[in-house]
């Protein structure tokens, strides 16, 4: 059957060609259990492992900050081995690690198991950005795009099947979810098999090869050494904000500080993955180079202080203000969230050595898990402080974004002169 030329059209338009279109599906299948998992991970500790509250929390932060080592260290093995055995072996490890909670109720050993599928689950995130930025090339902003896109859809249809079978409520469901996400992770793993190892940069290939008699050979550049880089990546856990203040701060702060109803909260949160997944794509060509990428910092800045500001006037009215306000806080985050993931994703590769891009991803990796383990302290303490904390959190976001300006501006001159020149073998 021969199919509709609007299809072709479609595939040749995905950076990566037919590698690139599996890994997308992998995306779409890790979504979609993570989906089916995170939704219930704290339900499944409770009703099937007889966890109280505390003791599911410290379970999860626990297991998160051990996860934060998970992002360098992939992206240390993605520069010295292929980086679809890495992914297959990360996917394997976070299959075993999850199937290993059933058989068991002691609280260390799911401690345990949790910690130890946390670090592939972090590091899964930064193999994928590897493969890409070697797949797609030069149109890797794009690829990251669409991947980010099919993995918004992958996440709803995760939360709708978990939300099935979490109106039976039993432990039998909850195992059944368990199972069948990391059945997922398996699945993803043959299809990794089939997908072709693309091509390190060729600086990484040089220094792989064979070294020069009497000649020590060349040793990748370390992204902890790497003052600037560093700079960057702690201005990105600042910038990644955004997440959690749609994610967490917002409902809490709907609830305990605006006249909005609470049933605000989901319709914003939807809106926001409907958002995403119209605009990811499309607006990525406005950070299809690295100077495009760093010029859009100075919107993002205006985008953080519309967002906050909205917030913060939430709380001075009404049902109908509060809900005006909220939905411009929502709109504005939600742009936060697109353009602070194309400019991300763009500078952070052009800042990377050729010879160290995996490790140099993987650092930049831990800019969310830190996000992640602290925001939600700071966060709570923004609502706890009332709306004027809104409005100095934006300034110092805004402030934030002008600075990553110039560490980048600064990171690119120092990478364009350190450039090593290329010279014929003398014979």
């Amino acid at each position: 059957m021969k199919r509709p030329a609007r299809w072709t059209e479609w595939k040749k338009r995905i950076p990566g060609g037919l590698d690139g279109r599996r890994m997308l599906v992998i995306s779409f299948i890790d979504k979609c259990g993570t989906g089916l998992w995170n939704t219930s991970i704290a339900l499944y500790f409770t009703y099937v492992s007889g966890l109280g509250v505390a003791q599911v929390g410290l379970l999860i932060g626990l297991s998160g900050a051990a996860g934060m080592a998970g992002a360098p260290l992939a992206g240390r093995l993605a520069d010295r081995f292929p980086v679809t055995r890495v992914l297959i072996g990360a996917q394997l490890l976070r299959a075993v690690a999850l199937l290993a909670l059933l058989t068991t109720d002691h609280y260390g050993l799911l401690i345990l198991y949790a910690a130890i599928g946390a670090l592939p689950d972090r590091g899964t995130n930064v193999l994928t950005k590897v493969y890409a930025t070697r797949v797609a090339g030069p149109q890797r902003v794009r690829y990251q795009a669409i991947n980010r896109t099919v993995g918004n859809l992958g996440w709803v249809f995760g939360g709708l099947g978990a939300a099935a079978a979490l109106a039976v409520a039993t432990s039998t469901a909850y195992q059944l979810l368990l199972i069948g996400n990391a059945l997922s992770y398996v699945v993803m793993a043959a299809l990794t098999l089939r997908c072709g190892e693309p091509q390190p940069p060729a600086a990484s290939r040089v220094a792989a090869g064979p070294t020069t008699p009497g000649v020590p050979p060349t040793r990748p550049t370390s992204p902890w050494r790497d003052r600037t880089f560093l700079l960057f990546t702690g201005s990105e856990a600042v910038l990644c904000l955004d997440d959690t203040i749609l994610q967490v701060a917002l409902p809490l702060w709907i609830v305990h500080a605006t006249a909005a109803p609470a049933g605000l909260a989901p319709l914003l949160l939807v809106m926001n993955s409907v958002l995403v997944v119209l605009f990811q794509v499309p607006l990525a060509r406005f950070g299809g180079s690295t100077a495009a990428a760093r010029r859009l910092l100075l919107p993002l800045a205006v985008l953080f202080a519309v967002g906050t500001a909205a917030l913060a006037v939430s709380a001075l009215g009404g049902r109908a203000v509060a809900v005006s306000a909220l939905v411009l806080a929502a709109l504005a985050l939600t742009f936060v969230e697109i353009l602070h993931a194309i400019a991300s994703w763009e500078l952070s590769v052009a800042l990377a050595p050729d010879d160290a891009q995996g490790a140099y991803l993987g650092v930049h990796g831990l800019a969310v898990a830190t996000q992640r383990f602290g925001g939600p302290l700071l966060l709570t303490g923004v609502i706890a402080t009332g709306p004027l904390a809104w409005l100095v959190l934006g300034a110092g976001l805004a402030a934030m974004c002008g600075g990553q300006h110039r560490v980048v501006a600064r990171g690119l001159e120092k990478k364009s002169l350190s450039v090593p020149t290329v010279t014929v073998s003398e014979h």
